[in-house]
């Protein structure tokens, strides 16, 4: 069902230091930094991320957070997309498509809940 969570920081290094021991704890590798900033640890096919707010306010519950579905190709990314936005979502960031980052091509859908949860439908696809 979930493919990642990203959780906000204002202290990325200090959030790293912190969930580098939670996974060495686990058996986990210590997390990774991508060219935005971002730490990501991956671990049994699935992704834990931390990142500071894209809108550049301050990280607090929730804000900087993204809850990742995961989705078996483009199509279930889609139909997910837009089931949210006709019960009451709201589309946002990009629309719906293909996104390169350093971990391979990712299709990508976004939206916000209507309590204003950030939430995405994600497929990766295969190399």
């Amino acid at each position: 069902m979930f493919s990642h969570v990203m959780v906000g920081s204002n202290d990325v290094a200090r959030s790293k230091k912190f969930y580098d021991a939670l996974f060495a704890a686990l058996g986990g590798r210590e997390g990774r930094q991508d060219e935005k900033g971002r730490v990501v640890y991956a671990h049994d096919g699935a992704l834990f991320m931390i990142s500071r707010p894209i809108d550049g306010e301050p990280a607090c519950h929730a804000n900087g957070g993204t809850i990742g579905f995961r989705m078996s190709g483009p199509e279930q990314a889609q139909a997910w997309h837009d089931a949210g936005v006709a019960n009451g979502g709201t589309a946002i960031e990009d629309a719906p498509g293909v996104r390169t980052s350093p971990f391979g091509q990712l299709y990508l859908a976004y939206l916000r809940d209507p309590d204003g949860n950030k939430l995405c439908g994600a497929y990766r696809v295969p190399a």
